[in-house]
């Protein structure tokens, strides 16, 4: 069995790797040298998208997992031109569905097979194995099962052939919108039981507690657990979350489609409040109340004045 992959990065790269201790020839590039150098004990680095494709077998299968938009775009672009009839080409990165798409029908022209994976597990995909949505069409589905199959936590489960084109892609967005909102429940629940200080409560004792038994455990609560009990008060780190596309793409396809999704909806949007993208209306508010009710207004962090 041999692969390319495109994208050596924290998943990329351990892809590479997950790939390579099973056997599998692994033939890898990515445009940052830096990437490149950590993997040449385990795979076969080239130093351009055409030395990776003339290193694979026909009919080659090149799996890239590069940041979605203009990185994608102009790799497949590039791929187009220096892959054969024959040959397939799975997008991993986190694609929108719609460029998905339309990638498989500019791809099938050239007679390129195209597949798009959402792929997740993170850093943890190494040891664990990842899960994989792919969408596909039968011919494409074929070549990419038995990878599917050796990246996955095991060859019976973990993976799925989602449908046409664009449904893997699909299926990772709405997914990856599920894990906004699991987060932000899990977020706000741990802020109401710390800032019980009148309580001592323990809230790493509660997390592991929840993580045995209890109707809420996850793999995110385990991971919740763990920095917990290292770090419970977290005041070093920086209240800042930054927020992927497919939290975006997630909200407005359920505006598209008129399901209501609220709590999808307001994890994304606390996400943007992190951000300090709310500190204008915010500043707003402030002076409503100061012009209905005379109310305070701080100028400063921690300084209040009722003149400002």
């Amino acid at each position: 069995m041999d692969i390319g992959i495109v994208g050596l990065g924290r998943m990329g790269g351990n892809m590479a790797r997950r790939f390579a201790r099973s056997g599998v020839r692994v033939v890898g590039f990515d445009a940052d040298s830096s990437m490149r150098q950590p993997l040449t004990d385990a795979i076969t680095v080239v130093e351009s998208l055409q030395q990776l494709v003339d290193a694979l077998p026909a009919a080659r299968i090149v799996w890239t997992m590069v940041p979605a938009g203009d990185p994608t775009e102009r790799t497949v672009a590039s791929l187009a031109d220096v892959m054969a009839p024959g040959d397939l080409l799975v997008d991993g990165g986190n694609a929108n569905y719609k460029d998905s798409q339309r990638r498989a029908n500019l791809l099938g022209r050239r007679g390129i097979l195209f597949a798009d994976c959402g792929v997740s597990g993170g850093i943890h995909g190494l040891a664990d194995g990842y899960a994989l949505m792919f969408g596909a069409d039968a011919a494409a589905a074929a070549m990419l099962t038995p990878y599917a199959k050796i990246l996955a936590p095991s060859p019976e489960r973990g993976w799925l052939h989602c449908g046409p084109a664009g449904a893997g892609h699909f299926v990772k967005m709405i997914h990856n919108g599920i894990e906004y909102g699991m987060m932000q429940a899990l977020a706000e629940g741990f802020a109401l039981l710390h800032n019980r200080s009148d309580l001592a409560l323990d809230v790493a004792a509660i997390a592991e507690t929840w993580r045995h038994g209890s109707v809420v455990r996850s793999w995110l609560l385990d991971l919740t657990a763990r920095f917990l009990a290292d770090d419970p008060e977290l005041a070093d780190v920086a209240p800042l979350v930054a927020d992927s596309g497919e939290g975006r793409w997630t909200v407005q396809e359920a505006v598209e489609q008129g399901v209501p999704a609220p709590v999808l909806s307001l994890a994304l949007m606390a996400r943007f409040a992190s951000q300090g993208r709310d500190d204008y209306g915010a500043r707003l508010l402030a002076m409503m109340r100061k012009g209905f009710g005379g109310h305070p207004v701080a100028t400063e962090p921690g300084i209040v004045s009722s003149h400002a």
